[in-house]
């Protein structure tokens, strides 16, 4: 079916804006598809299904719109974990403030080296997971991502890596684009954590593939930078083999418009996938739109998934959750859950929740929930009634709310560093 002519102007318009990366012929092979992938689905607008709740118009626009750079005084997040640091400004690596990359059971390439290269395991990998993550909703800006992306790591693990990889994003341009593309592939019985953190860019689109087999473990925590005005999409692909674990946690506060993907697939038996996240957004200094949309397909046995998601919201900020579980036939004794809550701390600020199931197997656990309230009065005046002020009365609470989602992180260090960054931001916005 042809396109809407506005829908094309539109997909046409930013391909306009944009060069195909030179490779090796299987990477060139899949940008051109990619861009063929593209023109036929068109890029999203509000009118699509899974952008309802979410205006993409900053993010499908030729240019990039224009984000005031924030500066800070905080200490830098990870900061006191050992960890091999990786960092891109703008988008672009940077070998100057990275580590070097050698790292035991772990090697870690750069995205333009390996599609310069005839043979290499990552054609394997690069937009294969992204493609099979079209199905059956499109993901537009994913695929954008696969065809133009020119940087990111490409990482192999064959063991336990004993330091975090952790990935810098740093925006020192008002009006960067920035595209990124990751591949992760852990072999089995390997084990991974993967950090990233920072505004990255005015405009980010970055896609992380990731391949997690037989016995493998892949641990992700990411906290998107405090810039009041960026813009930001990414997704993240996963594809799960036997006994496999993946776990993700994000933490977002502040941004114009963020929009995180999950869209993981369960294929190996007693796989194991959480997807957590805690977002902050006050609509006070700029405008604040979240957006969590994930999808999640059981297609193996005993397998467990869990969907855990709070935002916090205030003056005029806007949070959106979109959350799937998909029990394919045969995938028995699923265990499957999800919940979405929204703390609202005035009338002005709005929540949208769309949680589905959809089951096709008939010996399963799933449930899923989404609520949306304000702070509760009688917790609020036992606080208050033993000297707790009214404003670190409701942080502590907000702190509480929070901390079913930051459990979700394994590493005891990370959720440390996740909660003392927390207070931190509550008690400068105390102080004004």
């Amino acid at each position: 079916m042809a396109l809407p002519q506005a829908k094309l102007d539109l997909t046409e318009a930013r391909l306009a804006a944009l060069s195909l990366p030179d490779g090796a012929g299987w990477a060139n092979a899949a940008r051109a598809d990619a861009v063929a992938r593209l023109r036929a689905m068109g890029l999203p607008t509000r009118r699509d299904e899974y952008w309802k709740f979410t205006s993409p118009e900053t993010l499908t626009r030729a240019d990039a719109p224009r984000a005031a750079l924030f500066h800070g005084d905080e200490t830098p997040l990870y900061a006191g974990i050992d960890r091999l640091k990786i960092v891109f400004v703008d988008g672009v690596f940077d070998a100057d403030q990275s580590d070097d990359l050698s790292l035991e059971h772990v090697s870690i390439e750069h995205l333009a080296d390996v599609t310069a290269t005839d043979i290499h395991w990552a054609r394997e990998l690069y937009g294969q997971l992204e493609i099979a993550g079209q199905d059956p909703v499109d993901r537009p800006l994913a695929t954008l991502n696969t065809a133009f992306a020119r940087d990111g790591v490409v990482i192999r693990v064959t063991g336990k890596v004993e330091k975090p990889i952790s990935l810098v994003y740093l925006n020192a341009s008002e009006s960067s684009d920035a595209i990124l593309h990751h591949l992760v592939r852990v072999e089995a019985g390997g084990d991974v954590t993967v950090l990233e953190n920072g505004p990255a860019a005015a405009r980010f689109n970055k896609v992380m593939e990731i391949s997690v087999a037989d016995g493998a473990a892949f641990h992700h925590v990411r906290a998107q930078g405090r810039d009041h005005e960026r813009r930001a999409v990414t997704h993240m692909f996963a594809r799960l083999g036997r006994e496999s674990t993946y776990k993700s946690f994000t933490l977002t506060a502040n941004g114009v418009l963020t929009r995180n993907e999950h869209v993981i697939e369960l294929t190996g038996d007693d796989a194991v996938a959480h997807v957590a996240g805690a977002a902050m957004g006050d609509g006070a200094r700029a405008e604040f739109h979240h957006d969590d949309t994930v999808f999640i397909t059981h297609d193996a046995e005993r397998c467990e998934s869990r969907q855990v998601f709070k935002k916090v919201l205030r003056n005029g900020a806007e949070g959106v959750f979109q959350g799937k579980i998909l029990v394919k036939p045969g995938a028995q004794k699923t265990d499957g859950y999800q919940i979405s809550q929204a703390l609202m701390l005035d009338d002005e600020s709005s929540f949208q929740g769309k949680p589905e199931l959809e089951i096709y197997a008939d010996d399963v656990v799933c449930s899923h929930g989404s609520t949306t309230g304000a702070i509760d009065e009688t917790a609020l005046y036992y606080l208050r009634s033993r000297g707790v002020p009214a404003d670190q009365a409701t942080d502590l609470l907000v702190l509480a709310f929070l901390a079913e989602a930051i459990d979700e992180i394994e590493d005891a260090r990370l959720q440390d560093d996740i909660r003392t960054r927390l207070q931190e931001w509550l008690e400068r916005r105390r102080q004004g």
